[in-house]
């Protein structure tokens, strides 16, 4: 291989960025960025370092939309995707990384673009699905590097390369595959998955040329804010000292959190439309839906222009009198600053927990975004969880009466930290929680460029795995457990008891074997299964075989179970067979669990020729076995 690529498959943006293994070779590689050819706008082409997430579907008559390598495209990817949002909403994708990981939809099915309640679906538009919008955007990346890098050389070819793909830290097995399966359908061969926020720490890292370990010290907890424009991550990474050298450790990871830019873009549109009818104007559902687009980039202009009071909003108007008919206004700073600051980023208590309401019956099908947009309530639910992180860990400080986990340091990431109140306002939120417990206010890592920090990072973590530049250890955020029923007699309005076992530690490395749990347990073969699974980020110390009888609130989490019928083979169906479970952790970070039978059916067999398969990746059932 002769480049090392890392890519940030972004709800917003997408990046590429790589290391010359070949110049690398005795020093250490800076990661370059790569400009993505895209088209800029209709008929014109230009480079450049960000790859807007927007795919738009074109009417026919509009005829091809050429790139170099592709003059009868039919489709557009990034910027152009992005422009045409205003005026055409109804044929622009967007955020299909939240609609991803999404599990109450089959994600494999053409539900994108979404249609507004009240409006009609475009004529003749064939809708795609979130794995195939996905391929889209790294197809794109795979085309233009080839294009560019690999025309005159083979052995450059993108599909030979060694490819970080990075994943925010809470997605979840299932939508840790099915971003695989949309990177292995468009050419990648060589894959690993990576979390963002360690990709942000690898780029900090990278840039401080050597000077991280002078910016740390052994005790040390690094807080990664990750919002980004489809989720919040949270992460924790302790500095650790080993053989006389700085050891970094991923030891906590938050939940998955749908809250993001996108929210806010929604948020923003909602104030702005409220202020269009006090002025007796109405939005019909297309209008809606582009004024969301407005507003995001309203905000952007905002956010990145310190000193313009106001961003315009102009909404095309529907039918024949379409100038005549536009809508105009504006976002004004003092709006976007109280909905941004106040609405996502409230100064609350440590106490405070995000807040959940009663839901309606019927819903409207779309994304599921988080109950509570507070970030800092979400953020103050994390520490408090994770209170017992570093408990036991030489060289931290003891928890005490410390009701939250207290970091030394914070990285921010992603593009809605770019914003300079909403950094501020964190930073003096989560400062008061500590000083309230006694700890010392936290200092701000810099030097993260937050656009480009998580492709930059994915680079130099694949140069890193060819033993050069420095490792973070991570493994799995969470130990994992599957459920079995006690065998009890039936008693009439009681569930048989569930024990909830083991199989896969707190913190096993990607590529790894669990290893195999002792118990005798009997699987069913030959007919329709259901296995249950749980998870927990709290229990740190079970290890492969480990029996839960019963468990507090909060310990365990419950996955969503996988349905099966595992092949009887020379077995009679429904037949239960004594095996034991061995479990490992495939280099893309899902569970794959093996049941091998104590008793083969053909002697001296053992477990070549049977062997039965479960991985915890994807929800649907009919990839369960």
């Amino acid at each position: 291989m002769k480049y090392a690529i890392g890519i940030d498959l972004g709800t917003t943006h997408t990046a590429l960025s790589f290391v010359d293994l070949e110049l690398a070779e005795g020093e250490e590689a800076p990661p370059a960025v790569f400009a993505i050819p895209q088209l800029v706008a209709q008929g014109s082409i230009d480079a450049r370092p960000l790859l807007p997430s927007f795919l738009y579907l074109p009417h026919p008559s509009e005829g091809p939309q050429p790139l170099p390598w592709d003059p009868q495209r039919g489709f557009v990817v990034g910027e152009h995707a992005r422009a045409r949002g205003a005026d055409a909403p109804g044929r622009v994708i967007s955020s299909a990384k939240s609609w991803l990981c999404h599990p109450g939809i089959d994600r494999r099915a053409p539900v994108l673009p979404p249609t507004p309640a009240g409006a009609q679906l475009e004529a003749g538009l064939d809708k795609l699905s979130p794995v195939e919008v996905s391929r889209h955007y790294i197809s794109h990346l795979r085309e233009a590097w080839n294009d560019k890098v690999a025309k005159d050389d083979p052995d450059a070819a993108f599909e030979q390369q060694e490819i970080v793909l990075t994943v925010p830290a809470s997605f979840d097995a299932a939508a840790r595959d099915l971003t695989a399966e949309a990177a292995r359908a468009a050419g990648i061969q060589h894959l690993t998955l990576l979390e963002e926020p360690q990709a942000a720490l690898y780029s900090w890292i990278e840039q401080s040329h050597g000077g991280w370990r002078k910016q740390v010290r052994v005790g040390d907890v690094i807080l990664v804010i990750d919002v980004g424009g489809g989720t919040t991550d949270f992460s924790a990474i302790a500095v650790q000292e080993q053989g006389g050298s700085l050891q970094l450790q991923r030891i906590a990871v938050g939940d998955h959190i749908l809250l993001g830019g996108d929210n806010m873009d929604l948020a923003l549109a909602h104030v702005v439309r409220q202020k269009l009818e006090s002025q007796g104007k109405t939005l019909d559902p297309w209008q809606g839906a582009s004024l969301v687009h407005q507003a995001r980039v309203a905000k952007e202009t905002l956010l990145g222009r310190e000193d313009l009071a106001a961003a315009p909003i102009v909404v095309a108007g529907r039918g024949s009198k379409l100038l005549g008919g536009a809508i105009r206004t504006e976002l004004t700073r003092e709006e976007l600053l109280k909905v941004l600051v106040d609405g996502f980023f409230p100064k609350v208590d440590a106490t405070a927990r995000p807040m959940t309401r009663a839901r309606v019956g019927l819903t409207q099908l779309g994304l599921g975004y988080a109950q509570d947009p507070a970030v800092t309530r979400h953020l103050a639910s994390f520490l408090a969880r994770q209170a017992a992180a570093t408990a036991g860990m030489e060289g931290f400080a003891a928890q005490g009466t410390r009701t939250l986990l207290h970091p030394t340091a914070v990285i921010f990431n992603g593009g809605v930290m770019k914003g300079t109140p909403l950094r501020d306002r964190v930073l003096e939120t989560l400062n008061a929680w500590l000083v309230a417990e006694g700890g010392a206010p936290v200092r701000v890592l810099e030097g993260v460029d937050l656009d480009l920090s998580v492709a930059r990072g994915a680079a130099y973590y694949g140069y890193a795995k060819r033993g050069k530049g420095v490792r973070i250890r991570g493994g799995t955020a969470r130990a994992y457990y599957v459920g079995f029923e006690g065998a009890v007699p039936a008693v009439p309005g009681l569930e048989p008891p569930i024990t909830a076992m083991c199989v896969a530690p707190f913190g096993i490395e990607e590529g790894t074997s669990a290893g195999v749990a002792p118990a005798e347990l009997g699987l069913i073969v030959g007919e329709p299964v259901r296995f249950r699974f749980f998870g927990s980020s709290v229990r740190r110390d079970d290890r492969v075989g480990t029996m839960l009888e019963r468990w507090s609130e909060g310990e365990l989490e419950e996955l969503a179970p996988i349905e099966a019928t595992l092949p009887a083979e020379n077995r009679r169906p429904g037949e239960v067979v004594p095996v034991q479970l061995a479990s490992s952790v495939t280099e893309v970070g899902t569970l794959l669990l093996e049941a091998l039978p104590t008793a083969p059916t053909a002697p001296g067999a053992g477990a070549s020729n049977e062997r039965w398969r479960l991985e915890l990746n994807v929800r649907e059932p009919e990839r369960g076995g």
